[in-house]
């Protein structure tokens, strides 16, 4: 036991008193007060049915982060580890999954499977929105309950020998001591420009691609003007006859002093167009891609497409697959304390040129030995000194 409580403690990082939490925590997808201007509440499966399911710059900005998340090569370490974390959770990629989640919802909660040795055979993603925090008399977490329906399972932070049965990786969000604040809930309005505006052109295309029109009674000189049944009738008969977009097209018929007179958009009935661009830049924008990666017009601020590639990795891919990987590693280190997750950057082809020039300007460096440059290059130490390299 006093090896066990030693690895504890190591765990834990010591037993110092912490900070209370707010325990009233507002989560980033419910407000506890309507918002101005007649915004609603923020529900995260509508908006993940409105973006996700129905957006395809939404939703193809979410799948080239969390697949390149789930495809970055990782480095040799414990066979076992690299295992667990490679495994699929319920079908599909542990990474990939976990990554959708942080950028949908801000949280990602991992629950750690253990045989009956206490060691982890599995690694499964649970769903963020029916996940919520127990907090103690502190505020700090002490369980999580899950939820679904009327069903409610308890999970422990930790298990009775001390180690983590759950994983919480978060977004940062700075008015929340619990939850993270996804890059949804920042999308929310763009996404609603963007669907409103294809709607708009949908609704356009059905009608011949253009507003319909007017149908002007030129009555006589005394002002004479359509009866009620008139009215009515004609009504009908446009709404049997001309109205939707199987009777786009079809030849009008009229009588009786009546006029078609045809509508047009302005150019300025036309900025609708580039609202849609701009909602899609602004969707771009929120989950890291730059906008040349998902086929947006009109954007210049990258000179090509191998350079906006290189910013995903460095601004967007990098720092989040690091924090994934630290959190996994920084739980599953007690079992395996050899694990080291990392990013293998000399395996991923969008960073093959920077990583050519610092193999180079570090191999040409005479004034370091050859322990200083692997160390520089992230790679680990040699088994002994092999003396300088001159």
């Amino acid at each position: 036991m006093p090896l066990l409580n030693t690895l504890r403690s190591a765990f834990k990082g010591g037993g110092g008193a912490r900070v209370p939490l707010a325990r009233a925590f507002q989560t980033p997808w419910t407000w506890t007060h309507d918002q101005p201007g007649g915004r609603g509440a923020f529900n995260y499966r509508d908006c993940v049915q409105r973006a996700f399911i129905d957006n395809p710059v939404a939703q193809r900005a979410v799948r080239i982060v969390a697949e390149g998340v789930g495809s970055a090569p990782l480095g040799e370490s414990d066979a076992d580890g690299l295992a667990l974390v490679r495994a699929t959770s319920a079908g599909q990629s542990l990474l990939e999954t976990i990554a959708a989640h942080i950028l949908l919802h801000g949280n990602a909660f991992i629950q750690i499977a253990r045989d009956a040795a206490g060691k982890p055979v599995e690694l499964f993603a649970l769903r963020p929105e029916r996940v919520s925090a127990v907090p103690g008399s502190d505020g700090w977490p002490t369980a999580y309950s899950y939820r679904l329906g009327e069903q409610t399972i308890t999970i422990p932070l930790e298990d009775e020998n001390g180690w983590p049965c759950i994983i919480h990786l978060k977004a940062f969000h700075p008015a929340d001591d619990q939850y993270g604040a996804g890059c949804l809930s920042a999308a929310e309005q763009a996404v609603a420009i963007h669907n409103a505006a294809a709607h708009w052109n949908r609704a356009l295309l059905e009608n011949a691609a253009r507003p319909s029109g007017a149908l002007v009674y030129e009555g006589g000189a005394d002002g004479d003007t359509l009866t009620g049944d008139q009215f009515d009738r004609l009504k009908t008969e446009l709404a049997q006859a001309f109205q939707g977009s199987g009777n786009a097209g079809r030849p009008m018929l009229l009588e009786g002093g009546l006029k078609w007179q045809r509508l047009s958009l302005s150019p300025a009935d036309m900025d609708f167009a580039e609202l849609k661009a701009a909602a899609a830049r602004d969707i771009a924008l929120a989950f890291g891609v730059p906008p040349m990666l998902l086929g947006l017009p009109g954007d210049n601020t990258y000179a090509n497409y191998r350079e906006a590639n290189r910013a995903l990795w460095r601004l967007t891919l990098l720092p989040l697959t690091t924090k994934i990987l630290s959190g996994i590693e920084q739980a599953l280190q007690p079992s395996f304390p050899e694990l080291r997750l990392t990013v293998d950057l000399d395996r991923v082809p969008a960073l093959s040129e920077d990583r050519e020039k610092l193999w180079s300007q570090v191999s040409n460096a005479d004034f370091l030995t050859n322990d200083e440059k692997r160390s520089l290059l992230g790679l680990p130490e040699s088994d002994s000194e092999v003396g300088e390299n001159g």
